[in-house]
């Protein structure tokens, strides 16, 4: 078992920083680039995944994580929504698509995984010196 006692140790979120990098630097290509509307959709959605997983590992309490760890979910459903537009209409090609599809993917995967964790033990939350920490089995995430 470990313990996470910063939110940047969580590996969905690590996963979400990767796909978030990406979705800026392919975004910030080509004709892409000038689709304000979807270029923003899709950065804002990949960056409140992220963001999702931290304010929940923050508000320290396991039930609001569980809550904010399903907006990240749902936010990276819709970054794979929003890779269907870009692939369609030529923005990204087969390789870009797939590749952050799948990262996507796996971040869902992983949150999944996380919140079916928390739920399943009540007793994996502690709090110490005001923060929290979560006892963790590495498989979760």
């Amino acid at each position: 078992m470990a313990t996470i006692s910063r939110f940047e140790e969580i590996r969905a979120w690590q996963t979400a920083r990767e796909l978030t990098r990406r979705i800026y630097a392919v975004s910030g290509q080509k004709a892409f680039s000038r689709d304000y509307g979807l270029r923003n959709q899709i950065r804002r959605a990949s960056v409140s995944i992220m963001s999702n997983i931290a304010e929940g590992f923050e508000s320290e309490t396991r039930p609001m994580f569980i809550h904010y760890l399903g907006h990240a979910k749902a936010s990276a459903g819709e970054v794979r929504a929003q890779l269907y537009v870009a692939l369609d209409i030529g923005y990204i090609d087969e390789d870009a698509f797939k590749a952050l599809f799948d990262l996507a993917e796996k971040a869902s995967r992983q949150i999944s995984r996380f919140m079916t964790y928390l739920k399943s033990h009540p007793t994996s939350q502690s709090t110490r010196e005001g923060r929290t920490a979560y006892v963790i089995d590495p498989e979760a995430e």
